[in-house]
């Protein structure tokens, strides 16, 4: 329970903390025009609240991601505990920072730009491409599994579900921002909250749970190692390129630059809480028990549902539906908005008028739809890795970002270094990477992260800085 307790203190610290630092550092300027303003075409640009758009932008990145990953990611103990605690406040609240004022500071523009203006023309396509794909695997796998509770929870078939979500991932994502996700998303964003706060509630107070501490044993029920399995395992509750193709979203949105630490690096900060939550209540609710282990690699809405129903009683149902169900909804159809934008913007397509912005999305939609008759596991898999790799070069150019500004860059390029190692790390060894044994795809990470940084560095550095 202390250790519980101590990372919660760690995270919330680390807003007013860590947080304003990389705040500073940036340059915020309250002074300066946003594209809400500027470019405002009542579609993607228009101004909203600070608090709408926290709201709105948790939402998105949240879903099922800090539930899902957590509930996976405590096969591994408490070690669970300081990679998101860690995770969160050094690398994923410095790229959901930076992902969404370099999109404030440049027109809103989605990070393929942003590459490009930062990172050269050369990995511009590879990172829309892989953008794309992430929001492909996002919707595909949000999808699935709140449709698989939905059938639990009502004996429907799942494909049925899918294609009711599907529908209304189309509608969400072709009409204006703030006709449907300006005016419900914050509804469901705080209740997602909420639900967190009530389960963990209800785990402290009844006697029969108890959360491990750091003394504990490390791993329950996985051989897996740590590194670099539980870093691929808990994403979004820790760092997610994910974020950063939602962050245009709300970017254009944004009505002064003094909002981006509270909706962004805040955001982040948030989803970091509930991710820890949700770790700490499967260790304390499946500890020692089989269930955790069969949680691995498997569609943990059922797990999720038990939890609830238990801990909350009848509660429990409406919980599990709003936290399950809606959220992930959500966060999907944002995804495949993402997406969207991303295409348009690549290929300077106007997406004003509706016709248009379908035939971008359709085709989005038809493939994300196929993606759902796929294994969840495999597809979680995938898009973990696949986010990691866009924080990756996020992160990078950021500290390309910070090196133009001369501006101390190091708080941006030691996470990306971390991000990188762990990326090579996981595709040498994993089973759907190339399987190398660990030893070996260890020294060959680091060795290529060594590389990698090291030609960023010639890059980009200026010889007068020190």
């Amino acid at each position: 329970m202390y250790s519980f307790i101590i990372c919660v203190l760690a995270l919330i610290a680390s807003y007013f903390v860590y947080g304003k630092i990389i705040e500073k550092i940036s340059g915020v300027d309250e002074t300066r025009q946003t594209p809400a303003f500027r470019l405002q075409d009542g579609v993607d640009y228009m101004p909203m609240s600070k608090i709408k758009n926290f709201l709105v932008h948790f939402l998105n990145i949240a879903g099922l991601g800090p539930i899902f990953g957590a509930i996976q990611g405590a096969l591994f103990g408490p070690a669970a505990f300081l990679w998101i605690v860690l995770g969160t406040i050094f690398i994923g609240g410095v790229h959901d920072f930076f992902s969404g004022f370099m999109s404030v500071r440049n027109d809103g523009y989605t990070m393929p730009s942003i590459i490009s203006k930062y990172m050269g023309t050369k990995i511009q396509k590879f990172m829309a491409v892989l953008i794309i794909i992430t929001g492909i695997l996002v919707s595909a796998t949000f999808a699935k599994g709140a449709a698989a509770l939905l059938t639990d929870l009502t004996t429907i078939p799942i494909l049925i579900w899918v294609t009711i979500i599907f529908i209304y991932f189309l509608i969400a994502t072709v009409f204006p921002v703030d006709k449907i996700i300006g005016r419900i998303y914050p509804i469901f964003g705080a209740l997602l909250l909420i639900m967190a706060v009530m389960m963990i509630g209800a785990l402290i107070l009844n006697p029969s749970y108890s959360i491990p501490e750091f003394t504990t044993q490390g791993l329950y029920l996985t051989n897996k190692s740590i590194f670099p399995y539980l870093f691929i395992t808990i994403a979004c509750g820790a760092v997610s390129g994910f974020h950063a193709s939602q962050s245009p979203i709300v970017a254009r949105c944004i009505e002064n630059e003094n909002d981006t630490r509270p909706v962004f690096y805040g955001a982040m900060v948030l989803e970091g809480l509930v991710a820890l939550i949700w770790a700490a209540i499967a260790m304390a609710f499946f500890h020692g028990q089989p269930q955790l282990a069969v949680i691995y690699g498997a569609t943990p809405s059922v797990a999720v549902y038990e939890m609830a129903k238990i801990l909350v009683g009848p509660v429990g149902l409406i919980l599990t539906i709003i936290g399950v169900v809606i959220c992930p909804i959500t966060s999907g159809d944002t995804a495949l908005r993402s997406s969207r934008i991303t295409i348009a913007d690549e290929l300077n397509l106007n997406h004003e008028k509706l016709i248009s912005r379908l035939k971008i999305a359709v085709p989005l939609f038809l493939v994300a739809f196929g993606l759902t008759f796929i294994d969840f596991s495999l597809i979680w898999r995938y898009f973990a890795v696949s986010q990691l790799i866009v924080a990756t070069i996020v992160l990078y150019a950021a500290s390309a970002y910070l090196i133009n500004n001369e501006k101390p860059y190091i708080i941006a390029l030691i996470p990306a270094i971390l991000c990188t190692l762990i990326a090579f790390g996981y595709i040498l060894q994993a089973p759907e990477g190339l399987r190398l044994p660990s030893m070996i795809a260890n020294v060959i990470s680091v060795i290529a992260t060594v590389i990698i940084g090291i030609i960023f560095l010639k890059k980009h550095k200026k010889p007068t800085q020190i």
